[in-house]
């Protein structure tokens, strides 16, 4: 943190020198409407970092503290899919190969020798893909596989972090961290189903494996925070985690019906665990085990399982800010530039190098640790941040760029509490950034004149919490703006 805050000086200086001299001329100064919500947070102006300008203009219209370096928190996730995009393509798809590694009977529906399964990043193998690689496998002929199911997860290499390691949170589906070989982002949902004529609530996990209990008691009362009345741990089994989930306290009736994203104790036997229940519930019988191992290199597989679009990935990233999502497609970009076994350095490396050269942002004063902005140590101010969105809309993947981002008042991680956006609500597409200390925001705006603006607002304090209203303030003036 030291060494950034003595890069500060040295990076603000060079990049005002980069700027056009009109641009560096126009003095800093933020809306009276901004200032006047910083003051009723109680946020010192020196918190916040700004860059507001048309997409076609290199001179701001506002500006302040723009070359500051800040935490972009999940900001980062604008470099991750725009370089995305650009290097693979809207229309590039992960594919997952599948090997029937052994002697075929379909006529007895039988298998002697080993499925094998080999990951290559895909970060859209849910439930339902899952499901269509197992059907896609009986239909082949495969009843029953004697011998084993071997997962192979090499592409990537082993990640030596675990999912507390960020905020001490190890549940929280967001920490789970990636793996090639990626099933239902290794996490459950569990689903709660309140039964008023019972006076209790029905508890299910969307992955099915098993739960301690099937409900919990409703009680009365207000849903102020339905999660936080369900205390949830994982029994201990044979030394392990892994066992069934078990919730202790009651559900809300008011809440209604939940879905509560739980990351699994055990990520490392998670996928065997899930491929195995699945298997056997559409009827496959299995001899062996489930465990690692490698594919046929010399062989072509039997079949591979194409994921979605690129671009429809993408939308869900930054829709909803899947950090894991965003992992996955960091750690891809170095696979595809042939790292493999993926290494984070390599992927680091490669995204720095892509920002450098696409964007020409210096060799110092900047830091991006990860794909996903779940980090500590980056670094961007608001003026590069404003480049890339700059340069995103000048690019051929923008219509595909602008609408993964969330569209204010209406959908993703912007959709609650719509009218707090005023005129803005439905105007802007918008990334949106979070952690302990850091609130943001950055896209394109629409004002109600019909101008299109890129605009970057970074809150770096520790009250950044009580930032939100500043943030909304500046929405709101923006789309009215002359």
């Amino acid at each position: 943190m030291g060494g950034m805050r003595c890069l500060a000086p040295l990076f603000a200086l060079t990049f005002a020198l980069a700027l056009p001299p009109t641009q560096a001329a126009s003095p800093p100064h933020l809306p009276p409407a901004v200032q006047q919500a910083l003051k009723a947070a109680q946020l010192p102006p020196e918190a916040l970092a700004l860059w507001v300008a048309p997409v076609d203009s290199t001179r701001p219209r506002w500006r302040w503290r723009e070359a500051a370096p800040q935490n972009p928190a999940s900001l980062t996730k604008l470099a991750t899919s725009f370089a995305a995009l650009e290097q693979l393509g809207p229309a590039w798809r992960w594919k997952t190969p599948v090997w029937l590694d052994g002697t075929l009977e379909p006529e007895r529906g039988l298998l002697k020798g080993d499925l094998v399964i080999q990951g290559r990043g895909d970060p859209s193998l849910v439930l339902e893909r899952v499901w269509l690689l197992l059907r896609r496998v009986q239909q082949l002929g495969v009843r029953e596989i004697q011998g084993d199911i071997l997962l192979d997860n090499r592409a990537f290499a082993p990640d030596t972090q675990a999912a507390a390691d960020f905020d001490g949170e190890p549940w929280r589906a967001g920490n789970v961290r990636p793996d090639a070989l990626l099933f239902n982002y290794k996490a459950h949902t569990l689903l709660v189903r309140p039964d008023p004529a019972r006076s209790q609530a029905w508890l299910q996990l969307d992955t099915g494996l098993p739960l301690a209990q099937e409900r919990v008691p409703l009680k009365p009362g207000p849903c102020l925070d339905g999660r936080g009345q369900l205390r949830a741990s994982w029994v201990e089994e044979a030394g392990r985690t892994s066992g069934p989930l078990r919730l202790a306290g009651s559900w809300p009736a008011s809440c209604g019906e939940a879905a509560w994203p739980l990351a699994d104790p055990e990520p490392a036997s998670y996928n065997a665990r899930l491929i195995e229940a699945m298997w056997r519930a559409l009827g496959g019988k299995l001899t062996g085990w489930v465990r690692a191992g490698a594919a046929p290199a010399e062989r072509a597989p039997s079949f591979e399982l194409t994921s979605p679009p690129l671009a429809d990935v993408v939308q869900d990233l930054n829709k909803h800010s899947n950090n894991l999502m965003a992992e996955q497609l960091w750690l891809t970009l170095a696979l595809q530039a042939g790292h493999e076994p993926a290494t984070a350095e390599a992927a680091r490396q490669g995204l720095r190098q892509w920002l450098q050269q696409r964007l020409g942002w210096p060799e110092q004063g900047w830091q991006l640790e990860n794909g996903s902005g779940l980090a500590r140590g980056s670094r961007l101010s608001a003026a590069q941040l404003g480049q890339l969105l700059q340069a995103a809309w000048a690019s051929p993947v923008m219509p595909e760029f602008m609408a993964s981002l969330p569209l204010v008042g209406e959908d993703g991680t912007l959709r609650r509490e719509p009218e707090r956006f005023g005129p803005a609500r439905g105007r802007a597409h918008l990334k949106t950034g979070s952690l302990r200390d850091v609130q943001a925001v950055a896209g394109y705006l629409l004002t109600t004149r019909g101008e299109r603006l890129v605009v970057v607002a970074m809150i770096q304090h520790e009250r950044a919490g009580a930032g939100r209203p500043v943030l909304d303030a500046l929405l709101r003036t923006l789309a009215q703006s002359p």
